[in-house]
Protein backbone atom coordinates (compact mmCIF):
# COMPACT_ATOMS: atom_id res chain seq x y z
CA UNK A 1 0.00 0.00 0.00
CA UNK A 2 1.46 3.79 -1.10
CA UNK A 3 1.93 5.88 1.93
CA UNK A 4 0.12 9.08 1.94
CA UNK A 5 2.33 12.02 2.84
CA UNK A 6 0.35 15.34 4.47
CA UNK A 7 -0.22 18.12 2.42
CA UNK A 8 1.70 20.86 2.99
CA UNK A 9 0.66 24.81 1.87
CA UNK A 10 2.39 26.13 -1.27
CA UNK A 11 4.39 29.55 0.71
CA UNK A 12 7.16 30.86 -0.87
CA UNK A 13 10.21 30.37 1.19
CA UNK A 14 11.45 33.69 3.45
CA UNK A 15 14.64 34.40 3.52
CA UNK A 16 14.88 36.13 6.77
CA UNK A 17 13.49 34.40 9.95
CA UNK A 18 9.65 34.02 11.05
CA UNK A 19 7.55 34.63 14.03
CA UNK A 20 4.45 32.34 14.26
CA UNK A 21 1.54 32.88 16.07
CA UNK A 22 -0.44 30.05 17.91
CA UNK A 23 -3.51 29.51 19.79
CA UNK A 24 -2.11 29.79 23.39
CA UNK A 25 -1.17 32.56 25.67
CA UNK A 26 -0.14 35.80 23.70
CA UNK A 27 1.04 39.25 24.65
CA UNK A 28 1.58 41.96 22.86
CA UNK A 29 5.12 42.37 24.25
CA UNK A 30 6.32 39.02 23.73
CA UNK A 31 5.31 39.53 20.18
CA UNK A 32 6.75 42.86 19.33
CA UNK A 33 10.15 41.05 20.52
CA UNK A 34 9.91 38.31 18.26
CA UNK A 35 9.20 40.46 15.82
CA UNK A 36 12.47 42.64 16.64
CA UNK A 37 14.34 39.27 16.05
CA UNK A 38 12.30 37.45 13.35
CA UNK A 39 10.19 40.01 11.55
CA UNK A 40 7.93 37.94 9.25
CA UNK A 41 4.80 36.91 10.51
CA UNK A 42 3.09 33.80 10.33
CA UNK A 43 -0.38 32.87 12.25
CA UNK A 44 -1.33 29.43 12.81
CA UNK A 45 -5.50 29.24 12.12
CA UNK A 46 -7.41 31.29 14.60
CA UNK A 47 -3.98 33.01 15.75
CA UNK A 48 -4.70 35.56 13.04
CA UNK A 49 -7.58 37.19 15.20
CA UNK A 50 -5.29 37.87 17.59
CA UNK A 51 -2.21 39.17 15.16
CA UNK A 52 -5.62 42.01 14.04
CA UNK A 53 -6.08 43.03 17.73
CA UNK A 54 -2.47 43.83 17.92
CA UNK A 55 -2.75 45.51 14.83
CA UNK A 56 -0.70 43.27 13.10
CA UNK A 57 -1.34 41.11 9.73
CA UNK A 58 -0.02 38.15 9.09
CA UNK A 59 2.10 37.71 5.63
CA UNK A 60 0.27 34.21 6.03
CA UNK A 61 -2.34 32.07 8.02
CA UNK A 62 -1.78 27.69 8.14
CA UNK A 63 -4.46 25.48 9.65
CA UNK A 64 -7.15 23.52 8.79
CA UNK A 65 -9.34 27.20 9.76
CA UNK A 66 -11.79 25.29 12.06
CA UNK A 67 -10.74 28.24 14.09
CA UNK A 68 -10.55 30.96 11.42
CA UNK A 69 -14.40 32.82 12.52
CA UNK A 70 -15.55 34.72 9.39
CA UNK A 71 -14.94 38.39 10.51
CA UNK A 72 -11.68 37.41 11.26
CA UNK A 73 -11.19 35.97 7.45
CA UNK A 74 -13.03 38.76 5.95
CA UNK A 75 -10.04 41.23 7.25
CA UNK A 76 -7.63 39.11 5.89
CA UNK A 77 -6.31 38.89 2.30
CA UNK A 78 -7.58 35.36 0.41
CA UNK A 79 -3.98 34.93 -1.16
CA UNK A 80 -2.57 34.36 2.63
CA UNK A 81 -4.82 32.07 3.96
CA UNK A 82 -3.52 28.45 3.56
CA UNK A 83 -6.20 25.43 4.08
CA UNK A 84 -4.84 22.12 5.01
CA UNK A 85 -7.65 19.63 5.58
CA UNK A 86 -6.17 17.43 7.82
CA UNK A 87 -7.44 16.32 11.15
CA UNK A 88 -4.34 14.03 11.97
CA UNK A 89 -1.77 16.68 12.68
CA UNK A 90 -2.28 19.71 14.69
CA UNK A 91 -1.66 23.58 13.01
CA UNK A 92 1.63 23.81 14.78
CA UNK A 93 2.35 20.47 12.51
CA UNK A 94 1.25 21.94 9.32
CA UNK A 95 3.20 24.93 9.73
CA UNK A 96 6.33 23.38 10.34
CA UNK A 97 5.99 21.26 7.17
CA UNK A 98 4.49 24.23 5.46
CA UNK A 99 6.82 27.04 6.33
CA UNK A 100 10.64 27.64 4.87
CA UNK A 101 12.91 29.90 6.76
CA UNK A 102 16.25 29.75 8.47
CA UNK A 103 14.37 30.10 12.16
CA UNK A 104 11.12 30.12 13.25
CA UNK A 105 10.15 31.78 16.42
CA UNK A 106 6.75 30.30 18.18
CA UNK A 107 4.96 32.19 20.50
CA UNK A 108 1.14 30.87 21.80
CA UNK A 109 2.38 27.42 21.73
CA UNK A 110 3.69 26.83 25.15
CA UNK A 111 1.34 27.46 28.54
CA UNK A 112 -2.30 27.29 28.67
CA UNK A 113 -3.36 23.80 27.37
CA UNK A 114 -1.10 20.90 28.44
CA UNK A 115 -2.28 18.51 25.62
CA UNK A 116 -2.14 21.42 23.31
CA UNK A 117 1.78 22.04 24.72
CA UNK A 118 2.87 17.91 24.54
CA UNK A 119 1.77 18.06 20.91
CA UNK A 120 4.09 20.81 20.08
CA UNK A 121 7.02 18.80 21.41
CA UNK A 122 6.03 15.89 19.30
CA UNK A 123 6.04 18.24 15.96
CA UNK A 124 9.13 19.69 17.09
CA UNK A 125 10.92 16.53 16.97
CA UNK A 126 8.82 15.00 13.89
CA UNK A 127 10.21 17.63 11.80
CA UNK A 128 13.94 17.61 12.81
CA UNK A 129 15.01 19.50 10.19
CA UNK A 130 13.33 23.08 10.77
CA UNK A 131 15.19 25.02 13.19
CA UNK A 132 12.26 26.20 15.61
CA UNK A 133 12.04 27.87 18.89
CA UNK A 134 9.43 27.92 21.33
CA UNK A 135 8.75 30.93 23.08
CA UNK A 136 6.62 30.88 26.70
CA UNK A 137 6.12 33.43 29.46
CA UNK A 138 9.70 31.64 31.42
CA UNK A 139 11.37 29.10 29.31
CA UNK A 140 12.03 28.59 25.71
CA UNK A 141 12.27 25.10 23.88
CA UNK A 142 13.81 23.88 20.58
CA UNK A 143 14.60 20.29 19.35
CA UNK A 144 19.08 19.17 18.90
CA UNK A 145 18.86 17.21 15.93
CA UNK A 146 21.32 14.06 16.06
CA UNK A 147 24.86 14.02 15.36
CA UNK A 148 25.01 17.70 15.49
CA UNK A 149 26.75 19.37 18.68
CA UNK A 150 25.34 22.61 19.67
CA UNK A 151 27.29 24.99 21.46
CA UNK A 152 25.34 27.47 23.90
CA UNK A 153 27.39 30.67 25.14
CA UNK A 154 25.03 31.26 28.01
CA UNK A 155 26.30 32.71 31.39
CA UNK A 156 27.72 30.83 34.44
CA UNK A 157 24.43 29.74 36.30
CA UNK A 158 21.95 29.55 33.71
CA UNK A 159 19.30 26.60 33.76
CA UNK A 160 20.68 24.17 31.12
CA UNK A 161 17.30 21.07 30.75
CA UNK A 162 17.63 18.19 28.41
CA UNK A 163 14.40 16.10 27.73
CA UNK A 164 14.44 12.99 25.65
CA UNK A 165 11.51 12.03 23.72
CA UNK A 166 12.93 8.72 22.74
CA UNK A 167 15.69 6.73 24.01
CA UNK A 168 19.26 8.45 23.22
CA UNK A 169 23.00 8.60 24.10
CA UNK A 170 23.59 12.69 24.62
CA UNK A 171 27.25 14.00 26.09
CA UNK A 172 27.85 17.28 27.14
CA UNK A 173 30.62 19.76 28.45
CA UNK A 174 30.25 23.37 30.09
CA UNK A 175 27.97 21.70 32.61
CA UNK A 176 27.85 21.31 36.20
CA UNK A 177 26.83 17.67 35.72
CA UNK A 178 28.66 17.02 32.61
CA UNK A 179 29.24 13.35 30.95
CA UNK A 180 30.94 12.07 27.86
CA UNK A 181 27.60 9.46 27.05
CA UNK A 182 24.97 8.95 29.13
CA UNK A 183 21.53 7.33 28.47
CA UNK A 184 18.36 9.53 28.06
CA UNK A 185 14.84 7.74 27.59
CA UNK A 186 11.40 9.23 28.63
CA UNK A 187 10.56 6.44 30.80
CA UNK A 188 14.20 6.50 31.85
CA UNK A 189 16.82 9.48 33.30
CA UNK A 190 15.86 12.68 31.70
CA UNK A 191 18.96 15.22 32.30
CA UNK A 192 16.59 18.45 33.56
CA UNK A 193 17.77 21.21 35.82
CA UNK A 194 21.57 21.00 35.19
CA UNK A 195 23.81 24.43 35.18
CA UNK A 196 26.12 25.93 32.90
CA UNK A 197 29.46 27.08 34.29
CA UNK A 198 30.66 28.24 31.00
CA UNK A 199 29.97 27.84 27.39
CA UNK A 200 27.81 24.47 26.88
CA UNK A 201 28.27 21.97 24.11
CA UNK A 202 25.40 19.23 23.71
CA UNK A 203 25.39 16.21 21.25
CA UNK A 204 22.98 13.71 21.20
CA UNK A 205 23.53 10.44 18.87
CA UNK A 206 19.95 10.62 17.46
CA UNK A 207 16.88 12.86 17.06
CA UNK A 208 14.44 13.68 19.93
CA UNK A 209 16.46 15.73 22.55
CA UNK A 210 14.61 18.75 23.47
CA UNK A 211 16.58 21.86 24.74
CA UNK A 212 14.80 23.47 27.85
CA UNK A 213 16.39 27.49 28.84
CA UNK A 214 15.69 30.37 30.77
CA UNK A 215 13.50 32.64 28.50
CA UNK A 216 16.10 35.48 28.58
CA UNK A 217 18.82 32.66 26.68
CA UNK A 218 16.80 33.70 23.52
CA UNK A 219 18.90 35.19 21.93
CA UNK A 220 22.27 32.56 22.65
CA UNK A 221 19.71 30.11 21.30
CA UNK A 222 19.03 31.78 18.38
CA UNK A 223 22.80 31.84 17.26
CA UNK A 224 23.69 28.56 18.95
CA UNK A 225 20.75 26.93 16.11
CA UNK A 226 21.74 29.22 13.45
CA UNK A 227 24.88 28.10 13.81
CA UNK A 228 24.07 24.44 12.83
Amino acid sequence: MDTIKPRTARIEPFSETVTLLGGGELTQATVSDLLTRAPNLVACDGAARGALQMGLVPKAVIGDMDSLDAETRAQLDPATLHQIVDQDTTDFDKALRSVRAPLILGAGFMGLRLDHELACYNALVRHPEVRCILVGEHDICFHLPGGVPLVLDVPEGCRVSLFPMAELDVATSGLEWSFDKLRLAPWGRVGTSNIARGPVRIESDRDGLLVILPGDALDAAIAALTAI
